[in-house]
């Protein structure tokens, strides 16, 4: 990946500024455990901190839910969500080995949907199963889990937006 995309990407959207370029700004990994905890596992809750660790070389932090819902068994303070968020060349790091190693991995892959940006042109892609992480052994994982991750980027703006990262090298259909 070129670390040099911003000239790149000025010359694509004709801007004369180039600190009006859209950048990276960060890249929040986060994988929900709240079905695990209310079922007392809390041995494999440590197995996906551990897990989450590898994936994005920092220790993640506990996301505790605000408030209680009955109906979901969840209690006030209860961890219900593990998050990472990564900065500057970790970012560029792991959005590098996203589109390179991690998404060609997964069965029946067709590219990135240009649907999946929200109103601040954010991406955010799901990922079913992390044991296809390049990072995680087989002995790693014993409960597939789901893995979210969110790209955030200085534009509201979906055309700059999907320009930054075709730049980064991801592909739309």
């Amino acid at each position: 990946m070129a670390k040099d995309y911003k000239k790149n990407l000025q010359k694509r959207l004709n801007l004369k500024n180039i600190n009006a370029v859209p950048t990276l700004e960060t890249v929040i990994v986060n994988m929900g455990i709240w079905s695990i905890v209310t079922r007392k596992w809390h041995k494999d809750f440590e197995e996906f901190e551990k897990n989450l660790s590898k994936i994005t070389w920092q220790k993640p932090r506990i996301v505790k839910a605000k408030k209680s819902i009955s109906n979901f068994k969840l209690r006030e303070w209860m961890p219900v969500m593990l998050q990472s968020t990564l900065r500057g060349n970790r970012a560029l790091d792991f959005i590098d080995r996203l589109y390179k190693i991690i998404l060609p991995r997964i069965r029946d892959f067709s590219w990135l949907n240009k649907r999946s940006f929200d109103s601040q042109a954010n991406l955010t892609i799901g990922i079913k199963n992390y044991s296809i992480f390049p990072e995680l052994g087989l002995d790693d994982v014993t409960i597939p889990m789901w893995i979210g991750i969110t790209i955030v980027t200085s534009t509201n703006n979906q055309e700059k937006s999907i320009a930054l990262l075709e730049e980064l090298g991801f592909v739309f259909k």
